[in-house]
């Protein structure tokens, strides 16, 4: 993994992920044991959602989709569709065999209201620079009694490079996000933080990394082969904890919203 020195922690980004990331992504997302474990973790959220709906074959949307690889694991559950700003991350969807892509912001999705009974944004609203008019929008397409399910980075001192190459705003404490959740119009019926098992880890490596102004072009490249399988499954051991209870603090926060309707 490439290192250099950095000067100047001031960078104006633009909201879309680096051109370099997309590539990367479309060949670790599949495999890489981060991907993997969050993959396993967001599929049983997605089952325990499901049995809350009314229709059985639900129409999903996933918001921010990248290169596809959790639009493919959403496809088990019903009719799923995906959305992204990126032109390039629809290409590479399209590459996966998935047709059912727009290229559209999350701040102005091209669907009607009330369209989806399901819609995920997995790392998504921490790119938006008004995450709660992202979620209204969210809002506007789903039904009245759909669910929104959202997956962000945890603690602005857990801040590394993926966050830069990202180009992220911000990260959440679970509080901040219950806010902008409630703000935008849903009622939180369920919260955590998710991915204890690497907490402590990660905010050892990005401290030293910023104590010694050391920067990586991109954080995938902590990706060991043989550790993949047991790293992947003991982050995604956390799905049986969430069955019943929830996480004190990790590296990512997670939230099952309902939609509120409006006072007339």
């Amino acid at each position: 993994m490439a290192i250099r020195k950095i000067n100047d922690n001031t960078i104006n980004l633009p909201r879309e992920m680096q051109s370099h990331h997309y590539p990367i992504l479309y060949q670790v997302e599949e495999t890489h044991w981060w991907y993997v474990g969050r993959r396993r973790i967001i599929q049983s959220l997605v089952e325990k959602i499901r049995g809350t709906l009314n229709d059985p074959n639900p129409r999903i949307l996933d918001v921010g989709c990248g290169t596809g690889a959790n639009l493919k694991m959403l496809a088990k559950y019903g009719r799923a569709e995906g959305v992204d700003i990126s032109s390039q991350a629809v290409e590479f969807c399209r590459e996966r065999g998935l047709e059912s892509v727009k290229l559209g912001a999350a701040e102005d999705l091209p669907y009607e209201s009330d369209s989806f009974e399901l819609i995920t944004a997995l790392d998504v609203i921490e790119h938006l620079d008004d995450d709660v008019a992202g979620l209204r929008e969210m809002r506007r397409v789903l039904r009245h009694d759909g669910r929104l399910l959202l997956f962000v980075p945890a603690f602005m001192f857990l801040w590394g490079v993926q966050d830069d190459v990202s180009n992220h705003r911000r990260r959440y404490t679970l509080p901040s996000l219950l806010q902008v959740v409630k703000e935008a119009g849903f009622s939180v019926e369920w919260a955590s933080y998710a991915n204890i098992s690497f907490f402590l880890p990660v905010l050892l490596v990005r401290s030293v990394m910023r104590w010694l102004g050391l920067r990586a072009a991109t954080e995938y490249g902590i990706n060991i082969s043989l550790m993949n399988g047991p790293f992947s499954s003991l982050f995604a051991a956390e799905r049986f904890i969430f069955k019943n209870g929830r996480l004190p603090f990790g590296v990512s926060a997670v939230c099952i919203a309902k939609r509120v309707e409006k006072p007339e």
